[in-house]
């Protein structure tokens, strides 16, 4: 998933305006201008397959997140503003007005706020595999018990891996394994061989997990999940949104209700017998979902 795929493409820095420089590329050359957000958050981008399926409508930009993969800004700051702020920083390196949002679960939650602070800037946002905004405590004890359920015998030898990890530092053997082992639980059927082998595919190349990113980011989003603000700003957001669910995704799917409810552009595609990356198991629905998005959003 982390292929360059085929077509054309351009890649560069992003300045970031505190310095950071910022790990981007351009893949395929469709006609709508996409900008993808990878999730994590603390990860690095792994939606090169994305791309590939959508290049003969999209012209993907990819990119990895502040102190990420290739990205430089490992000391942060890790705040929603300085993620949100620099995902502008990509947009106006490329020369994009109102390029079109794909963002991939915590990435969803990034383009969402991203719209939310420059609705001008977008032209539609692809909402793939999020959680909403309600708080954490409204679906996450449901998709502890999916994922344990998930890997089955094999969660005790991800404690353990998990365990050797942190006292390893990043980007170890023993961190790779447990991201494999952990991330095959999102495909479906999970934790299988063909699940192994795409999270395989996921962590190839691996750059390791920033720790502190992912705490920061999750703990600010946390204070303002459920708020009353939150829901009002969304249904004051005139944008096209599509929102697209793997129906067998171990994160559940009510989780989204809220969020569908609340937006008033709004259309909501479920793929069934899909997971968490839906494009693997449904890549031919998931492609005409959002290609016709696209078509929707260039006319």
């Amino acid at each position: 998933m982390g292929g360059e795929g085929t077509g054309r493409t351009g890649g560069g820095v992003v300045a970031a305006g505190d310095g950071a420089r910022l790990w981007a590329v351009r893949q395929g050359d469709g006609a709508v201008p996409v900008v993808f957000c990878h999730g994590g958050p603390g990860l690095w981008d792994t939606l090169g397959d994305v791309a590939e399926l959508l290049a003969g409508a999209a012209a993907p930009y990819r990119w990895d997140q502040r102190g990420c993969g290739r990205s430089e800004g490992r000391d942060g700051p890790f705040t929603m503003a300085r993620a949100i702020a620099d995902l502008d920083a990509v947009r106006a390196h490329f020369g994009l007005a109102r390029p079109v949002l794909l963002g991939h679960s915590w990435g969803a939650s990034l383009a969402l706020r991203y719209a939310l602070a420059h609705p001008e800037r977008v032209g539609g946002l692809v909402y793939v595999s999020g959680t909403g905004i309600d708080p954490q405590e409204t679906w996450r004890p449901a998709f502890l018990g999916n994922f344990d359920a998930a890997l089955g015998t094999r969660a005790p030898r991800l404690r353990e891996l998990w365990r050797r990890a942190r006292g390893g530092g990043r980007g170890t053997a023993e961190e790779r394994q447990a991201c494999v082992l952990q991330w095959s639980a999102d495909f479906v059927p999970p934790a299988g061989p063909r699940a192994v082998a795409e999270a395989e595919r996921m962590a190839t190349p691996f750059f390791g997990v920033n720790a502190e990113a992912n705490a920061a980011l999750v703990a600010e989003e946390g204070k303002e999940l459920g708020s009353a603000g939150l829901r009002a700003r969304c249904a004051e957001l005139d944008v096209p949104v599509l929102v697209v669910d793997g129906e067998a995704d171990i994160r559940p799917r009510a989780a989204v209700d809220s969020l569908v409810a609340a937006l008033p552009r709004v259309e909501r595609v479920v793929l069934a017998g899909a997971g968490h990356l839906p494009w693997t198991e449904a890549p031919a629905e998931f492609g005409e979902a959002v290609t016709g998005f696209l078509e929707g959003v260039r006319a």
